[in-house]
């Protein structure tokens, strides 16, 4: 069994930064990948980044491919997912989740509650 609490959401504004964490409970974190969704009001919940249980291979969505990064830290039990530049149309909550490696949400049995992240204009 594997908790999950995501922290870092926030209000930023369009361009800016904002870096948000995912710790996990449980000794057996490092032997899940760990994903990022995201679901914006009224639309459907979509992929947004995934990294292998050993760090060593990652996998974004093509809308944040090359503005956000995907990392962990086995010894604290902990993912990360750096956003920058961001823009208004990644207002959306953020779900971290833990299972296989993948795109697909059904790849993961284990999910976060969510953190809000706003971008203004």
């Amino acid at each position: 069994q594997v908790q999950l609490v995501e922290s870092g959401g926030g209000l930023v504004q369009a361009g800016g930064s904002l870096r948000a964490s995912c710790a996990a409970s449980g000794r057996t974190f490092s032997y899940y990948a760990m994903g990022w969704f995201r679901q914006a009001p009224g639309k459907e919940r979509e992929f947004v980044a995934a990294i292998s249980w050993s760090g060593g291979s990652t996998y974004y969505a093509d809308s944040v491919k090359g503005r956000f990064t995907i990392s962990r830290d086995n010894a604290k039990n902990t993912v990360y997912l750096q956003m920058n530049r961001l823009k208004p149309e990644d207002t959306a909550v953020y779900y971290c989740a833990a299972g296989s490696y993948g795109f697909s949400e059904y790849a993961y049995n284990y999910w976060g509650q969510g953190t809000q992240v706003t971008v203004s204009s």
